[in-house]
């Protein structure tokens, strides 16, 4: 092959006179500069005014006037001069080694070929893939194809099908999060034919339990907890969300219904109790109760957990760092952020101590007066009032809270939650709206028997629209005033005054929310005592996502530099540019929001769900980088499989997550054995190329739920309230509430790991010892560690030592050697072999010496023995099983 020599600016280039192939921007140039030039030229510094992030900003003139990038002539292209020059004070990298001449070859040729921009992998559109055609007797569907393919190319081999034993433990743990009992399993191992082993998978997915496995892996990701967080985190009733999400993955939703109602249930046509409870996705976000902080603050906090989690969590971006600048590595603007954040910002929630907005559950009494009430309503009230009445029961909203009250007189917001007014004092609720509604209901309380309450409108002298003698309460209580009907939004003055008040700083009322509204449309005093009645009885709430009326509508402006108190232009809901999508419906809502991500042609939600679900099965996604699969994650390591399922998941399976599943543990991949032999462990140390099955740690909830099963006490009741298992005294430090950790003492302390109760500030102590986290944020995967406090949790923590006890009252103690064969088998689904036996029968031997001596002391001592020895010494040995590398792990 001839070469040509040029000289570009000084530097010497060998160019072939061949064709050369074509430059790929995203897997040959943009490495590259993402490596090496982004830092100085990206989203948040642009040396020069150059910048690599965007093509039209690339390709503009620079403050010199030149063009960095002048597609077709490498020789005009100053980027091209710059990266070759020799003196170090005008080369670029600027300070840095210069670019070996292999890279800038590169940049030299993709320049030449037109400098044509390309797209990163994972956001391009998912194509309909072409499964590799290799004849071969392993195969069982498209996915080995795939694997089998990338892996003759490393020169690897499949390994053998694990045994039966282990392939029954296996999927038993990945579909239903711990080992299923004999009955499920026996058929398929006394007979390991591929329709048993189908058998058996069906079987597994139609388990309750199948719900309460996959939920686990989802309350990582909605960074569900049982408390509020920050420093006071107080308690939370939610789990009415986690029960939700345990019936939909039973029912196997489909994937695009299930992202839809818990992004936006709310908004959909007469959307169900359910509906709304699965907006809770988004309520998990913190609420700060610490008094003297900025309640918009946190409510602004929120709204942003809320985009940032809808990106990690749906569709693997790191989006949280365009809050303050472009995306230094992908082509997002900063004002992309806030165009996104315009779809949350407009929800009713705004840090309030009762965590408004919420939906009430009514009891069997409750429901059959509602609709009692609507009955007697529906005679002569029209059904827009109706639906108005029906909705403020249920949720008491659309509420104005007090907290966001302002131009105090004599008055404030108490501990920052509520508007606490004294004698001759004054607020103003700014934006009211009145709407011509001719009543207030508003939440208050006092113990004075007299005062004065007027609304005026516009200021303090203007128009009194309203007035209220006040009445003692006990706790909080609502109560209703006439209003006179004003058009639109306007501010409200509140007044208040009372001679019984003799000391100026005493607080003599003290306000929570106030709902305009029409009048009681009914002169039935039963429909009203009833109306009243049930705004008045207390019951089970869950904290939702409502949308604000348009009265009551917010702006939304781009934050300087990420400060919520530095505000520029107003934007309006809309998506990245990058993404090209057909659908042009994305208008305003969260509802069109929740549509476009399920869109057939979004090029991420599908690539995340299956990538988080092989996570599940391998222990590493395809994409290694589940938080992020833009041009700084992790490459992926089979990506036309990824895509293949993707559109799969989509086109084929109408996104049923438990069709897709089955095809993955269906697979020959799944089903190998995972033992290593030398020679991949030599190419493929990871098992990045899936030539043996998957050797993964326990998580910390399939580990708790192991040794339940295991030792036979697993509470299998389904749903409510959280629990609170063993937990040493002082784990728990609660400020100002003095909440403590007290234990179930009846069988719910046996209640599978996903129904623990979940602090934020100090979350389960033999879970977080597993990896798991606090939950503040969303978390995508869990970085598995290895270290002696997990081995510790295990021997010591007084939960796996009851459970030890119940192991072995389940196999018995008399005969030793068959109760550790028992127990054995129980935790691992195989017989334990001689040398296993030798080294526990050892143990049980020394354990029984020591306690057959403490049980002499005790008899010389005249004390009647407290424990059987021989039940003791079993209890180490089933301690030390549970302990035991391949009980821990899933091989």
């Amino acid at each position: 092959m001839t070469q040509n020599i040029f000289i570009v600016f000084g530097f010497v280039l060998l160019i072939s006179c061949k064709q050369k192939d074509a430059i790929d921007y995203s897997t040959q140039v943009k490495p590259i500069i993402n490596k090496k030039c982004i830092a100085c030229h990206g989203g948040v510094k642009k040396q020069g005014g150059f910048s690599f992030l965007f093509e039209v900003e690339a390709k503009a003139k620079l403050k010199s006037g030149k063009y960095a990038i002048v597609p077709g002539e490498p020789q005009q292209s100053e980027m091209i001069r710059r990266i070759a020059l020799t003196d170090p004070e005008e080369r670029m990298p600027y300070h840095h080694d210069p670019l070996p001449p292999e890279e800038i070859m590169i940049f030299t040729d993709w320049i030449k070929q037109g400098a044509h921009w390309g797209q990163h992998w994972a956001y391009q559109s998912i194509l309909k893939q072409t499964v590799p055609t290799i004849k071969n007797d392993w195969s069982k569907n498209d996915i080995d194809s795939f694997v089998l393919e990338k892996a003759t190319d490393q020169g690897l081999k499949p390994s053998s099908i694990a045994s039966p034993e282990v392939l029954a433990r296996r999927v038993a743990l990945d579909i239903i999060g711990f080992p299923a009992a004999d009955s499920i399993t026996q058929e398929f191992i006394h007979s390991p034919t591929d329709a048993q082993y189908e058998k058996l998978v069906d079987t597994l997915l139609a388990s309750p339990h199948y719900g309460e496995k996959w939920t686990s892996m989802w309350l990582d990701l909605a960074r569900y907890a049982d408390t509020k967080g920050y420093e006071r985190d107080d308690h939370r009733t939610i789990w009415r969300y986690r029960d939700w999400l345990i019936k939909a993955f039973n029912t196997d939703m489909p994937y695009d219904q299930f992202i839809t109602e818990q992004l936006a249930g709310d908004l959909l046509p007469h959307p169900t109790e359910d509906q709304y409870i699965a907006t809770a996705f988004h309520r998990n976000t913190m609420t700060n109760d610490e008094g003297g902080t900025d309640n918009e603050e946190f409510r602004v906090a929120a709204v942003i957990d809320r985009v940032n989690t809808t990106w990690e969590t749906l569709m693997s971006t790191s989006f949280a760092c365009v809050q303050c600048h472009s995306h230094p590595y992908d082509p997002f603007h900063h004002e992309d952020y806030y165009k996104f954040m315009a779809y949350f910002n407009n929800t009713r929630d705004a840090d309030t101590y009762e965590d408004y907005p919420w939906i009430r559950h009514m009891n069997d009494e409750q429901v059959s007066k509602l609709n009692s009430l609507q009955s007697t309503l529906a005679k002569n009230t029209d059904s827009n009032q109706i639906k108005e009445i029906t909705h403020f029961i249920k949720t008491l909203q659309p509420a104005y809270y007090s907290l966001e009250g302002d131009s105090f007189i004599n008055c404030e917001l108490s501990d920052t939650k509520w508007l606490a007014m004294r004698n001759a004092s004054s607020a103003r609720l700014p934006h009211f709206p009145l709407e011509n509604n001719d009543a207030l209901i508003f939440r208050y309380q006092s113990s004075l028997k007299h005062g004065m309450l007027q609304f005026k409108l516009d200021s303090i002298q203007g128009a009194l629209i309203g007035t209220f003698n006040i009445k003692p309460t006990t706790g909080w209580k609502l109560d209703e005033i006439p209003l006179t009907p004003v058009h639109g939004t306007h501010d409200v003055y509140v007044l208040f005054s009372s001679s019984e008040l003799k000391n100026p700083i005493q607080t003599g009322i003290k306000f929570d929310y106030f709902h305009p509204t029409r009048k009681f449309p009914n002169d039935n005093t039963n429909a009203k005592q009833t109306y009243w009645g049930l705004l008045n009885e207390a019951g089970d709430i869950t904290p939702i996502l409502m949308e604000n009326p348009a009265s009551m509508s917010r702006a939304t402006q781009v934050f300087e530099r990420g400060s919520w108190l530095v505000k520029k232009d107003t934007v309006h809901a809309d998506v990245p540019g990058i993404f090209s999508l057909n659908d042009k419906s994305i208008t305003s809502s969260r509802l069109d929001l929740a549509h476009w991500m399920t869109s057939p042609d979004h090029p991420l939600t599908s690539r995340t769900i299956v990538n988080r679900l092989w996570e599940q099965l391998w222990g590493t996604g395809i994409v290694e980088t589940l938080e992020d699969m833009g041009s700084q994650g992790a490459s992926p390591s089979h990506k036309e499989l990824l895509d293949h399922l993707s559109w799969r998941l989509m086109h084929d399976y109408h996104w049923s997550l438990k069709s897709l599943l089955k095809e993955m543990v269906m697979s020959a991949t799944y089903r190998q054995d995972s033992k290593i032999e030398k020679n991949a462990l030599a190419l493929d140390p990871t098992n990045k190329y899936l030539s043996r099955g998957p050797r993964v740690r326990l998580s910390a909830e399939q580990l708790r739920d192991q040794a339940l099963a295991a030792s036979g006490v697993m509470n299998e009741e389904l749903f409510g309230p959280p629990v609170m298992p063993y937990q040493p005294d002082g784990v728990w430090l609660s400020p100002y509430n003095g909440a403590k950790w007290i234990k179930n003492t009846d069988k719910s302390q046996y209640r599978r790991a996903v129904y623990t109760f979940w602090k934020r500030t100090s979350p389960y102590p033999g879970m977080s010892n597993f990896d798991a986290m606090g939950r503040e944020v969303c978390m995508s995967r869990r970085i598995r560690t290895n270290t002696p406090l997990q081995a510790l949790t295990i021997l010591n923590d007084s939960a796996y030592i009851d459970l030890a006890s119940h192991l072995v009252d389940r196999v018995g103690w008399a005969k030793p050697n068959e109760s550790i064969a028992k127990a054995y088998r129980l935790l691992t689904g195989k017989s334990l072999d001689a040398s296993r036996a030798i080294v526990f029968n050892n143990l049980y031997d020394r354990s029984l010496s020591k306690y057959l001596k403490l049980s002499s002391l005790e008899g010389l001592k005249n004390k009647k023995p407290t424990t059987v020895p021989a039940r003791d010494a079993m209890i180490i040995v089933a301690n030390a099983i549970f302990n035991l590398d391949e009980v821990i792990t899933k091989t």
